[in-house]
């Protein structure tokens, strides 16, 4: 089975880094989040990807171009114009790299990439989020629901602390840094599609969040797999910030690989 990645956007929120690179290519741990994002799907055997590139798109190009470069020692012989590659530690990763347009909504870039699918089921999520969804477990409840389109359900962290009053007095009864959310279940990407979902895409403007999404709810050709675990959006600088601390800790959730 196919993974597309979403990995065109600007970035706009995280402008610090997107001036310079992509989004997706933005490093937590010395790596791009899109090799974490690649990582964890190859952890459940899914190896073969489609990366949807736009802004900048020609640095994930060439990251890839020179891939051994960044996981291998090698030897360059300048005088005999020579490269030895020594401990190779390269993924078994089959990588299609399509421009899709600097300015092309979400639902026109999955459009694009549509005859890099082979009329078959895929995976489809967005190049800035990692998580510990076990793929397998979202293939199967996708296949035993029968319908075209099954989106991954998160309850993301809050942003602020929050506490609880005394009712009858001003004192604070309970305080929580940074709640589960609030209680709402969003969109986490981690999608798995058929291939008819191209039907519900109109062309390059339109936002595959908006208008496919809502037809395919009203036609009950939607499901949500509810991931209650993991779950983390690289937003802004912050959130990069906070994916590098848990990465450095040493004990990073998303990492699901050996």
């Amino acid at each position: 089975m196919k993974v597309v990645i979403l990995a065109g956007g600007l970035g706009t929120r995280i402008s610090e880094e997107s001036t310079l690179r992509p989004k997706p290519m933005v490093e937590v741990g010395n790596r791009p989040i899109l090799w974490h994002i690649m990582k964890i799907y190859s952890a459940f055997g899914l190896n073969d990807f489609v990366i949807c590139c736009g802004y900048k798109g020609h640095m994930i190009k060439e990251y890839f171009a020179n891939y051994f470069l960044h996981t291998a020692d090698v030897t360059f012989d300048i005088q005999n114009n020579s490269l030895n590659v020594h401990q190779n530690r390269a993924e078994p990763w089959r990588v299609t790299l399509v421009d899709t347009g600097d300015s092309t909504h979400t639902g026109g870039r999955i459009k694009r990439i549509a005859d890099y699918i082979d009329g078959s089921t895929f995976c489809l999520t967005y190049g800035d989020g990692v998580a510990n969804v076990n793929m397998k477990e979202l293939i199967a409840f996708h296949r035993s629901e029968g319908r075209r389109a099954t989106l991954t359900a998160v309850q993301p962290p809050g942003r602020f602390g929050s506490f609880r009053l005394g009712e009858s007095d001003s004192r604070i009864a309970a305080f929580r840094e940074k709640p589960q959310g609030d209680g709402a279940w969003v969109n986490g990407g981690f999608f798995v599609l058929e291939p008819e979902i191209m039907d519900y895409i109109e062309g390059d403007s339109t936002a595959f969040e908006l208008e496919p999404l809502n037809q395919l709810a009203e036609d009950d050709q939607l499901s949500g797999f509810k991931h209650s675990d993991f779950w983390y959006c690289m937003d802004n600088i912050h959130d990069r910030n906070q994916l590098e601390k848990l990465w450095s800790s040493g004990n990073a959730p998303w990492k699901v690989w050996k």
